[in-house]
């Protein structure tokens, strides 16, 4: 028995708002052709937030996922600025998948400043950590803090996903976009990881661009580009910036890849005040659909819903209201009849690509996934609250630490140097980064001497954030502020 005749149980999540609908035509028509599919119904989102389950994802459907592996999902509502965390985000992390893959390719049928450019592209965006681990606090009343965490394994994860994905669809290129020159620790290690790794792939060409220069190429030349991988808010965000390109993020699927589970999805909202009206176009999650039927190595079921959706849109007898407009508009149903209607059909112009299986990565689970040589403590970041300026507070900070192991070699603001003073109009707010270096670079500073540097500190400050200076194998884990020496 071939793995496309096989059986295979998928936890199919509705969602909220038009998800049902989009659902539902993707349904109808993955089964019209006669792929071995099983559904097992579970629920996410909206209805469960209203239920008081903070994480929007409740145990059954949690069970499910862990059981069949893959999951198809339709979008769920999240809380936004308060509240609970994203339901959305709560199943990536939970399954560690790792990996978002964004296709975005020119679409017959679909009018934009770009067509007929053959914009052809995927983003590979990393999935799980960066800003989006969502790790923030209030360090005083005015100022907010959000921890960027990156680690070298998720790094290597997902450089070596955007190779293998190039491999396994015949992609000639991969950048890697990073903010390496301005975060030059945590960008910075995915291009250096980017960079360790790309020989390891010689037939295809690699190359790094700054984020905010792969923006503006995106906009100004997007055909020029294969497979882009980056980090997660950067990829969140230039993801949606491609789909604009190719006509909105109606037409965007997604996969949320890992070693052991995928969960497949929309790039778009909910978008409740079309729900129920049997208008909406249900591409995104189709798309969606045909990604997870690549998973699954159904690839020949893939390829006709594939070349039906081509066939459609070219013939452009029947589509919705956001290609063609209200008055001419298809029901979300009339659309779904004619892609089924056309399965077994193909395009003479547009064609799909000869997809294989993706080899995904596996790395070492080393815990300590870098193993240093040497390490030393050099000094302490202490960040303050205080009302007092720059020049008031430095001096009393030195008397305070008069005769310790620890001195005050600067202080900053919003990462900026204050003091001592060097000219610069920093408009300041109550947290201050105070940083104390070891007087003796011979001696290493001390759980010890941190505690006394405290307690002398916290005697007269409220401190609210500490982290230690490190030398890892000769080389400063830190970096310097705007004008420190």
């Amino acid at each position: 028995m071939t793995a496309s005749q096989q059986k295979k149980t998928v936890t199919l999540i509705p969602g909220d708002g038009i998800g049902p609908e989009c659902v539902e035509a993707t349904c109808r028509i993955i089964e019209a052709t006669g792929a071995p599919i099983e559904w097992d119904i579970h629920h996410a989102g909206a209805s469960i937030f209203k239920q008081g389950l903070p994480s929007g994802v409740p145990q059954d459907t949690i069970d499910s996922i862990a059981k069949t592996k893959v999951a198809l999902k339709g979008p769920l509502e999240t809380p936004v600025g308060f509240g609970e965390k994203s339901a959305n985000v709560t199943l990536r992390k939970l399954f560690e998948t790792y990996g978002n893959i964004r296709p975005v390719r020119e679409l017959p049928g679909i009018k934009t400043p770009y067509s007929g450019r053959g914009i052809d592209l995927v983003v590979v965006r990393e999935n799980v950590e960066d800003l989006y681990a969502g790790i923030e606090h209030m360090q005083t009343p005015g100022v907010a803090q959000c921890l960027k965490l990156i680690s070298a394994k998720g790094c290597e994860k997902i450089v070596r996903l955007a190779f293998e994905l190039a491999k396994a669809e015949g992609r000639k290129t991969v950048h890697c976009a990073s903010k390496s020159n301005i975060m030059k620790l945590t960008e910075g290690l995915l291009k250096r990881t980017f960079e360790a790794i790309a020989p390891q792939y010689p037939e295809i060409e690699s190359q790094h661009i700054i984020i905010d220069n792969c923006a503006h190429q995106l906009v100004k030349k997007p055909e020029q580009f294969d497979v882009i991988v980056t980090t997660n808010m950067n990829g969140d965000i230039i993801s949606d910036l491609s789909s604009a390109l190719i006509g909105g993020l109606g037409f965007a699927p997604s996969a949320n890849i890992g070693n052991e589970v995928a969960i497949f999805e929309a790039v778009h909202g909910s978008a409740p005040k079309y729900a129920g009206k049997n208008v909406i176009n249900p591409l995104a999650v189709l798309l969606s659909g045909v990604l997870m039927l690549r998973h699954l190595k159904m690839f020949s079921e893939a390829a006709s819903i594939e070349n039906a959706v081509f066939v459609t849109l070219e013939e452009g007898k029947c589509l919705t209201r956001d290609i063609v407009g209200d008055e001419k508009a298809a029901s979300t149903t009339r659309f779904t009849d004619e892609i089924i209607a056309n399965l077994g059909r193909s395009s003479q112009k547009w064609h799909i690509r000869n997809y294989k299986e993706i080899k995904l990565p596996h790395v070492r689970k080393d815990i300590d996934f870098v193993k240093a040589k040497s390490r030393q403590i050099v000094g302490v970041d202490l960040f303050v609250e205080s009302a007092l300026p720059a020049d008031t507070l430095g001096p009393d900070l030195e008397k305070i630490m008069a005769g310790s192991k620890l001195k005050l070699k600067m202080i900053s603001n919003r990462g900026t140097k204050v003091y001592p003073s060097m000219g610069a109009i920093t408009d300041c707010v109550d947290h201050w980064f105070c940083r104390f270096m070891t007087v003796d670079p011979k001696e290493e500073v001390t759980d010890a001497t941190i505690q006394d540097l405290l307690q002398k500190v916290g005697s007269k400050y409220r401190w609210v954030h500490l982290e230690k200076l490190q030398e890892i194998d000769g080389k400063q884990g830190f970096t310097k502020a705007q004008g420190e020496d």
